[in-house]
């Protein structure tokens, strides 16, 4: 990228400055390579750090860029292909569904999945839940993590001592969920900001945006479990399909 000054636009100078990159991104950097630091970026196309900072945080979130620890900003790859539903409702773990589980522990879930439990009769709020985390990788590379909250009344028969923790304690949740007969399920989807530890597992930095889809699981007696997943936005595209389904899908990224 050689020296320029950005010309007089009407359009907000970082959108403007955001355009110039994505074409010298196309050009001048391969996948991986990682840019200059934001002083030089910004000495170089004349404007202030605040702008530029606006103009990356925009690349970023259309997956464009990467911004990494210890490594700095990088050229981010073509998005990967995820799938996230399907056409047949299905319980966490069935089918080969692409997570791992990693552990299991018993937490008190956060205010919004309270909600969605709180509402059937007999949950107790003040008592911990079944948290089941799970990771997915994609092209071996983490592309989410994800929390299932499981209250007790819908694994009533899961063992107190066997598999205390670990990967063998997360599997032996998901069996025992299982055993019910699922109703239905819904999904939402929205944007939002990495947590410090969703950061780590996802390789990104704190705050930064992610795509977060909620899943509720039904039976007959009401919701029996609430995934919260977490999506890296830098690598993932969300479509919607005829079905009502939300999936990722893979497009390649075409050179303007």
């Amino acid at each position: 990228m050689g020296t320029m000054q950005l010309e007089s636009v009407q359009e907000p100078k970082y959108w403007h400055l955001r355009t110039v990159l994505s074409e010298a991104l196309d050009q001048d950097f391969a996948v991986g390579e990682v840019l200059p630091n934001e002083r030089e970026l910004a000495a170089r196309f004349g404007v202030a750090r605040a702008t530029l900072r606006q103009a990356l945080e925009q690349l970023e979130l259309e997956g464009r860029l990467q911004r990494r620890r210890g490594v700095g900003t990088t050229v981010a790859p073509p998005r990967v292909g995820v799938a996230v539903g399907s056409t047949q409702h299905s319980w966490p773990g069935e089918g080969g569904d692409g997570w791992e589980p990693v552990d299991a522990t018993e937490t008190l879930p956060p205010a919004a999945v309270l909600k969605s439990l709180g509402a059937e009769p007999g949950f107790d709020a003040e008592r911990p839940v079944h948290t089941v985390r799970r990771t997915r990788v994609t092209q071996g590379q983490a592309v989410a993590s994800e929390l299932l909250y499981v209250p007790d009344s819908s694994v009533p028969g899961l063992p107190a001592i066997e598999a205390p923790a670990g990967p063998a304690r997360a599997r032996a949740v998901l069996r025992e969920l299982q055993r019910l007969v699922l109703d239905g399920q819904d999904r939402s989807v929205e944007l939002g900001s990495a947590r410090a530890d969703d950061a780590r597992e996802l390789d990104r930095l704190p705050g930064a945006p992610v795509l977060l889809v909620t899943t509720r699981y039904f039976t007959a007696k009401g919701t029996a479990a609430v995934s919260v997943a977490t999506y890296r936005a830098d690598t993932c595209r969300l479509t919607f399909g005829d079905s009502g389904d939300v999936e990722i899908t893979h497009e390649p990224r075409v050179a303007s």
